[in-house]
């Protein structure tokens, strides 16, 4: 083997990485001094607002149809006057995008970008070759860089916000890594200051709205000393921006223990953490809530937003012929952040309300996931009906 070849190789590849990165740090330095002039707080404030809906791959358009179902109950008169628009996005499956060899289709993209805001159902992502990620594609190309995910248990007290950043870290180089066949392979990790301010700013600029006093940064900075290291730095300084709020910092591996420990875990409030860690963590707090298919997310930048379940396509229960058992819960939570987001508060109450009734209180319809339990369908009716 020419050991030498592919050192050559990796070297003129990762000085490329390197240029390549440095702009996208450089043009997020620019983006956030006119986004502080010009006071953007990334919230959709239009007459008329189009929501995308792309259902995605295995479960997705078995629980985007209950997603559908609810807005249009909601949105009745929004739809009926033109105040709102529900835009369906076709083309971002699993077959259409193998097909083209691209993550997201440059059409699909297209149309997507004409909408203010996306719901996206899940989507597979194959394991190995070079097929990317749909979310993390989309996400860089709608620069969505703060993924936001509530999680509450009000029975433990437990009102937790999780500002993930969305961008960077493992995933923004997550495709392009060095391999020398039969000796090694190496991937890189990506922290900006730019990119690191912005999602930190989001965070401590929710925490002081929201009345919360504690912000945890959750790192491994003792072992990732130039990536991690840098995260923690900034958002301490970010932090002193904000007196008042208590920013702490938490290495990740004694945050999930936490988040299992009944004695402490309801102290926390809001986190902070890179893209990795925040998929894992919230993964967990998701479970403590009642499981993946009980937990929105929202993904935000300063032009575009997308909503989403945050658990994947569920492969195994489309083979095992289940898909129609699958848990609409989440996709309706992400339904509540969105409207939120694009101004109809009052539907997010209504919505939210309703959630409330059919998960924590009446419990009449409940999806297990096992034809043991309800259908999509069934909770979907169950949940319209509490709107009307």
């Amino acid at each position: 083997m020419d050991e030498r070849k592919y050192i050559d190789e990796a070297v003129s590849a990762f000085r490329a990485l390197l240029e390549e990165q440095i702009k996208r740090q450089d043009k997020m330095a620019a983006a956030a001094g006119s986004r502080e002039e010009n006071g953007a707080d990334g919230a959709v404030k239009k007459e008329q607002v189009t929501i995308g809906i792309a259902s995605g791959d295995g479960i997705g358009p078995v629980i985007m149809a209950e997603a559908v179902k609810v807005l249009k109950t909601l949105l009745k008169d929004e739809l009926a006057s033109g105040k709102a628009e529900l835009k369906e996005i076709e083309g971002l499956t699993i077959e259409n995008r193998m097909a083209k060899g691209e993550a997201v289709p440059a059409e699909v993209l297209s149309e997507i970008k004409k909408c203010d805001v996306l719901l996206k159902g899940p989507t597979t992502t194959p394991k190995g070759g070079t097929l990317e990620s749909a979310n993390v594609t989309l996400r860089r190309e709608l620069d969505l860089y703060a993924n936001v995910r509530p999680v509450q248990v009000p029975g433990e007290g437990i009102d937790w916000m999780f500002f993930r950043e969305n961008t960077e870290g493992e995933y923004v180089l997550g495709s392009r890594g060095i391999e020398i066949p039969g000796r090694l392979s190496m991937d890189f990790k990506v922290t900006t200051d730019a990119g690191t301010r912005r999602i930190a700013r989001a965070a401590f600029d929710y925490a002081k709205a929201a009345g919360k006093t504690k912000v945890a940064i959750v790192t491994k900075a003792n072992i990732m000393k130039k990536t991690d290291g840098s995260f923690s730095r900034i958002c301490h300084e970010v932090a002193a921006d904000y007196p008042g709020i208590e920013a702490d910092d938490w290495y990740i591996d004694i945050m999930t223990a936490n988040l299992v420990n009944p004695a402490v875990r309801r102290d926390f409030q809001v986190f902070l953490m890179p893209n990795l860690y925040g998929d894992i963590l919230t993964d967990e707090a998701a479970e403590i809530q009642g499981g993946v298919g009980t937990a929105g997310s929202a993904n935000i930048g300063d032009r575009y937003a997308m909503f989403e379940a945050i658990h994947g396509s569920a492969p195994r229960m489309v083979e095992e012929g289940l898909a129609e058992y699958a848990n609409p819960a989440s996709i309706l939570k992400a339904c509540e952040m969105m409207l939120r987001h694009v101004g109809f508060s009052d539907k997010a109450d209504r919505l939210a309300e309703a959630l409330a009734i059919c998960l924590e209180e009446e419990k009449k319809v409940v999806v297990t996931g096992t034809s043991d339990g309800a259908k999509a369908a069934e909770f979907g009716d169950y949940v319209a009906s509490k709107l009307k």
